[in-house]
């Protein structure tokens, strides 16, 4: 068995242990008998005997307490009438007297129960009421003498108010409990007899009530039954002991003076997690979004550097373009001029040049017969040289097919021996390979090392230099408001000194606010109507517009 598996706390016919739904589910019901009667019959329906006893009832109610405060009021005015005659009254007054009287009864007991319908009663028309009934009682039970001389005469004359205002009370119970009725607040009343035979309890048990704005008697009953119920479930799972029980199992038991059920005292922990979980997830879904309006921010603002780069790399573009062109014109036209030039000179060329330059080329075409004669000798020399190297290479290969004409005595053990010996080398060749590969590895490892601690060091170095710019950075910040506000606190002084009105105060508050700004138009007019608690933009623009004035003409305050 969990928790939740409490044992019933009653037995299942019992009227006590109903769940407060009942009251809530009694409207199916009377929808359902409503639903009957509107089901179109021919057959008239046929009121039950009890609603027809309560119509007789309220009828004669009415009717008898109407006749009780019309006897009630008929003699209260004579008698009063002739009690203030009796008090000096005029005879014009005098019949006035008691209609204001009782009519200020009826009025405030018909005003009280006009806001008790309206669910907005004032006691002290009620009290107003009764100490008017009262006098009333007074007045007419002294009106035949000395109350203490004839006492039952006294109580004759006084007993009809106070008959009509037991019938005005029982209304009023009447229409307050009909509006608790439609208003579903309706609480129900302690048993007298729970009163009686459990005297020490039943006050607990009506403070938990009221405490826990409980209205129905029988639910409060449930609750108490359910908590009994699952203490004793809980002492047997713990063998008597609730000592050894949970903190979560003894909810109901903690928080029943709160006014929790045991079913929500054991629904607390999951619903405690559950908004936990839900406040963890919001948490979350904040630093994401967070983190996604950073990421897009990153993106913008890389994009707008990407475009101004872009920006720039055009405009440096059609810069060298444009300086490329001139240059290609001033070197078109040195070009012509150059030419022209050769041109002239060409032309200035006489024939003596052209004989000079004919007995040249002569020269030059016999020192080519030279040099192709003289290649044609060294092309013999390369030809004898060749011979030379043939002659050379053949006799080597002889020396060569001797000495391994002569190798081929070598013994066996010697072979042997050239072949561990090879394979010494090798083998020692591999060794010293491998450990040059150590070695490298050893300073590929250190290298790398050597670049973390490298970029460890510049990282600290950046954040300790980040860390120094923000405090400069907010000590400037810093100095600057504390500059700001001894200005601020300069200006006041000198406007209490010079006693300026309220406007003029303000006008001048937005001079220097211009004046921290640079300019009247860099001041938004929603600063200016948080600065001065102004409501109106319009009011905000006048205060600009002054102070810009007041600036033109030469206003500065003492920085």
């Amino acid at each position: 068995m969990t928790i939740t598996e409490v044992p019933q706390s009653a037995a299942p016919d019992a009227p006590v242990s109903s769940p407060p739904d009942a009251v809530s589910g009694a409207p199916e019901k009377t929808s359902g008998a409503a639903r009957t009667v509107s089901r179109p019959d021919k057959r008239k329906t046929i009121k039950p005997a009890r609603d027809r006893l309560m119509t007789a009832l309220s009828l004669v109610a009415a009717v008898g307490g109407t006749l009780v405060g019309v006897i009630g009021f008929a003699m209260s005015y004579s008698t009063l009438a002739k009690v203030a005659l009796s008090w000096g009254f005029s005879k014009e007054l005098a019949p006035w007297f008691p209609v204001g009287v009782d009519a200020s009864i009826i009025a405030f007991l018909a005003l009280d129960l006009y806001l008790i319908r309206k669910s907005t009663p004032w006691p002290l028309l009620r009290l107003a009421a009764h100490a008017m009934t009262g006098a009333t009682i007074w007045f007419n039970a002294s009106s035949q003498g000395q109350i203490s001389t004839d006492p039952v005469q006294a109580a004759s004359h006084g007993v009809m108010p106070i008959l009509f205002v037991i019938g005005v009370e029982a209304a009023r119970r009447l229409i307050i409990q009909k509006a608790r009725l439609e208003a579903g607040t309706v609480t129900d009343r302690i048993p007298l007899h729970r009163w009686i035979l459990s005297p020490i309890a039943t006050p607990r048990f009506y403070r938990r009530m009221r405490l826990h704005n409980v209205t129905s008697y029988p639910e409060m009953i449930r609750r108490q039954q359910e908590l009994i119920g699952y203490e004793q479930w809980l002492r047997r799972k713990c063998e008597g002991d609730l000592g050894k029980a949970s903190e979560d199992e003894l909810l109901p038991m903690k928080m029943a003076a709160h006014g929790y059920t045991v079913s929500q005292a054991l629904a607390m922990p999951e619903q405690q997690e559950r908004a936990a979980e839900a406040r963890a997830e919001e948490a979350e879904r904040r630093r994401l979004d967070a983190e996604t309006r950073q990421e897009l921010a990153r993106k913008k603002a890389e994009a707008d550097r990407l475009e101004a780069e872009g920006k720039l790399e055009a405009v440096r573009a059609r810069v060298e373009g444009e300086t490329g062109q001139a240059r290609a014109h001033a070197r078109a036209q040195v070009s012509a001029a150059e030419r022209a030039a050769e041109l002239e000179e060409a032309a200035l060329e006489t024939a003596v040049i052209a004989e000079a330059r004919a007995r040249a080329a002569e020269a030059e075409r016999k020192e080519a017969q030279e040099y192709e004669a003289k290649a044609a000798a060294d092309v013999r020399a390369a030809e004898l040289e060749r011979q030379a190297a043939e002659k050379r290479r053949l006799a080597a290969e002889a020396d060569r097919i001797a000495a391994a004409e002569a190798q081929a005595f070598e013994t066996a053990e010697i072979a042997e021996a050239r072949k561990r010996a090879a394979e010494a080398g090798r083998a020692a060749a591999e060794a010293e390979e491998a450990a040059a590969e150590t070695r490298r590895r050893a300073a590929e490892a250190d290298r790398l090392t050597a670049e973390e601690n490298e970029r460890k060091a510049t990282a600290d170095a950046n954040t300790q230099a980040a860390r120094k710019r923000e405090a400069e950075t907010e000590y400037a910040a810093a100095e600057a408001r504390l500059a700001a506000a001894e200005i601020e606190r300069r200006a006041v002084e000198a406007e209490d000194v010079a006693k300026l009105k309220p406007r003029e105060r303000a006008v001048r508050k937005v001079a220097r606010m211009i004046l921290t700004a640079g300019d009247a138009g860099r001041l938004p007019l929603a600063d200016i109507q948080r600065e001065l608690a102004v409501a109106s933009p319009g009011t905000a623009s006048e205060y600009r517009q002054e102070a810009a004035e007041l600036l033109a003409g030469g206003y500065r305050p003492e920085w």
